[in-house]
């Protein structure tokens, strides 16, 4: 998840946006389908390799606010890390995410027990506590040193929104962020990303087939007294009615 706040885009991959974070109003869009990677951009290795050292472990991060996480955010995962032959998806909630000051976010707790609750079932996924224990607000290079110290024989994969890698370059320390892990953009078929100039081999993009999902949209339709099943995982929706998450928004 180093000086000065940046205009960092949140990493919050497959939320709120047609390619993945909950930056904009944007709905997420994710798969229905099995897909390769839809180009390969300013030096990409394309899908299923990507920058790595023989014999070494390939772990895709997926941070966000995950307020609620949803089908979007699980699909996109899965999807990547078929495409990118990774040995795991770790989903990294956000602490206090500099970026949502605008409104109230969830207990971060809540939001870590939704997402373990969402990614039980894979075994290919995990979750970790590493922004939420830190404490202040999050910001994408801590989130990659941590776990780069935590991983020194593995290669990282962070997921984000296509959209996202347009402002790569603004995030806090961008330099160093593109020395600590490759950068998967999800986007939706159709999309394509103005060349913002990106570094030569450091990003992917990935066309995921849309499924028009998002967080804001979710926690809208909770305060309105309308379902969200089948918009994220059953034991999610169990879970944001037991605790009566989002019914004063």
């Amino acid at each position: 998840m180093p000086t000065g706040p940046a205009n960092e885009t949140p990493h919050d991959p497959a939320q709120d946006t047609a390619s993945g974070t909950e930056r904009h109003s944007e709905p997420c869009r994710a798969a229905t389908e099995p897909r390769q990677a839809a180009s390969e951009p300013r030096g990409a290795d394309g899908p299923g390799n990507g920058p790595s050292r023989p014999g070494k472990r390939r772990l895709g991060v997926m941070g966000g606010t995950f307020d609620p996480i949803h089908h979007g955010h699980l699909v996109a995962a899965s999807e990547v890390a078929a495409a990118f032959h990774l040995d795991e998806v770790v989903f990294v909630p956000t602490g206090q995410p500099w970026q949502k000051s605008h409104r109230s976010v969830s207990p971060a707790e809540d939001r870590y027990l939704m997402t373990v609750i969402a990614t039980a079932e894979n075994p290919q996924f995990s979750v970790s506590r590493i922004d939420i224990d830190r404490g202040g607000a999050t910001y994408t290079v801590d989130t990659l040193r941590d776990l780069r110290a935590l991983n020194p024989d593995t290669d990282l994969f962070f997921i984000t929104g296509a959209d996202a890698l347009a402002q790569i370059l603004t995030w806090r320390d961008s330099e160093e962020l593109i020395s600590l892990a490759h950068f998967i953009g999800v986007t939706r078929p159709g999309h394509h990303l103005n060349d913002p100039g990106l570094p030569e081999g450091g990003v992917s993009l990935v066309e995921v087939p849309a499924l028009a999902i998002s967080s804001t949209d979710c926690r809208a339709r909770v305060a309105k007294g309308y379902p969200i099943w089948y918009l994220v995982p059953d034991g999610v929706v169990r879970y944001i009615d037991k605790r009566e998450l989002y019914r004063g928004e």
